[in-house]
């Protein structure tokens, strides 16, 4: 068993602190933008425009202090994209299935969604994102 200094220290325990900031950026920036912008734009355009600064939070926040790649900024840069594109599919598929499906309360469904998708996003990101080099 390791030491919870040894955990503290990971890279998943770094990427898990980080993932929470991540989460309350993009709460507030949403929220922000949408504050900001509702009355002059519509929700999706206001939607693109949150989680493009979101994404390009994550992005910067996991290439500085998690992953610690050099160069490399906007191909790790679109394939940060296509990692979170691929983590909402998954995210909406399992929304789908557990609350049209099965008649699960939203928030449950999402309390069982969103940690598996983390978990997903994080190998996404550390083998094909921010893949080091051999």
């Amino acid at each position: 068993m390791i030491s919870i200094a040894t955990f503290i220290k990971s890279q998943k325990f770094k990427y898990l602190v980080a993932g929470l900031w991540n989460t309350v950026f993009g709460y507030l920036i949403g929220g922000g933008v949408f504050t900001l912008l509702q009355d002059r734009l519509h929700i999706i355009l206001i939607g693109v425009l949150a989680n493009f600064a979101s994404i390009s939070m994550a992005f910067f926040t996991y290439k500085k202090f998690i992953f610690r790649t050099h160069g490399n900024w906007i191909a790790e840069y679109f394939r940060c994209y296509a990692v979170y594109g691929l983590s909402a599919l998954i995210s909406i598929f399992l929304l789908w299935i557990t609350v049209d499906k099965f008649q699960m309360n939203i928030w449950l469904a999402q309390g069982l969604v969103i940690p598996l998708v983390f978990i997903i996003s994080y190998f996404g990101h550390n083998s094909f994102t921010f893949k080091k080099k051999n």
